[in-house]
């Protein structure tokens, strides 16, 4: 999208947020330790009830920031068609994960965590809020979220 072109209601990028979070694959995960030390890496994601599921391992920087501190922030997209999620942790042992949330991953990912190293865990992020634009002329409506309630 160029700037010369009409900005997308609120509505259309949702729907074409929705359909991103469906069929895209990786998604950046910010995060920070107690110092406040940032870690920003990208991560397998799966899209499931509403929430963004990560799987990484408990003992890289990563998943110690989301047990930990228990907020992050997601993006998707390039410079030019960007979208952020704010959301809250809330971290599962591979034995406690729910089996809807594994399955999804694993059909989309094709990789089953459980069956891997005993490290690994997986995040539920529950957004709480998005923001999604293309280029400056969609800035003023770029909320789409607020207080984990769609607002579109």
């Amino acid at each position: 999208m160029k700037i010369t072109e009409p900005p997308r209601t609120p509505a259309q990028r949702k729907a074409e947020l929705l359909d991103r979070l469906e069929r895209e694959i990786d998604i950046w995960v910010a995060t920070a330790d107690s110092d406040g030390v940032p870690c920003l890496v990208p991560l397998w994601f799966v899209w499931h009830d509403e929430s963004a599921w990560l799987c990484t391992r408990l003992t890289n920087p990563a998943g110690r920031n989301l047990r930990d501190g228990r907020r992050a922030r997601l993006a998707l997209g390039d410079t030019r068609d960007v979208v952020l999620m704010d959301g809250e942790v809330d971290t599962f042992p591979l034995r406690e994960v729910p089996p809807g949330a594994v399955e999804a991953f694993r059909t989309k990912t094709g990789w089953d965590p459980r069956e891997d190293h005993a490290s690994y865990a997986f995040f539920r992020v529950r957004p709480h809020a998005v923001q999604a634009w293309c280029e400056k002329h969609e800035l003023p409506r770029r909320h789409l979220m607020r207080d984990g309630t769609w607002v579109v």
